[in-house]
């Protein structure tokens, strides 16, 4: 049972930055097999696409919200898949989810949580004016 961890949120003022950590606990899940997306869920609206990355071609995509602002980020020795944010509004006030992709075929340029499983808890992010 493949088990994602995720941390680093938290209450940051706008125009101000924080990484996030998506981690695999407790058992043989690697970041560089296995895709790794980032979604994030505001109150209110849908889960949405915000950043993922490829395992066998480390092949990126951002939605057009975070493009130039966000950076998702793989660790291999430390079996993380980071994203950093910067410059950040309080439109980017979400709960924070990471999730895989076991066939690594479904980070496209529309950033779909479809087809993604294995979803952790989440991390608040909070952005105030």
């Amino acid at each position: 049972q493949v088990q994602l961890v995720e941390s680093g949120g938290g209450t940051v003022q706008s125009g101000g930055s924080l990484t996030l950590a998506c981690t695999p606990a407790g058992s043989d899940f690697t970041v560089d097999f296995y895709g790794i997306g980032w979604f994030r869920q505001a109150p209110g609206k849908e889960r949405g696409g915000v950043a993922c990355v490829r395992a066998r071609t480390g092949i990126k995509n951002y939605a057009d919200s975070v493009k130039g602002r966000f950076t998702i980020i793989r660790d291999f020795t430390k079996n993380t898949v980071s994203l950093q944010m910067q410059r950040l509004t309080p439109e980017d006030t979400a709960v924070y989810y990471c999730a895989t992709d076991l066939y690594d075929n479904y980070c496209t340029s529309a950033v779909s949580p479809e087809k993604y499983t294995y979803w952790g808890r989440g991390t608040q992010v909070t952005v105030s004016p």
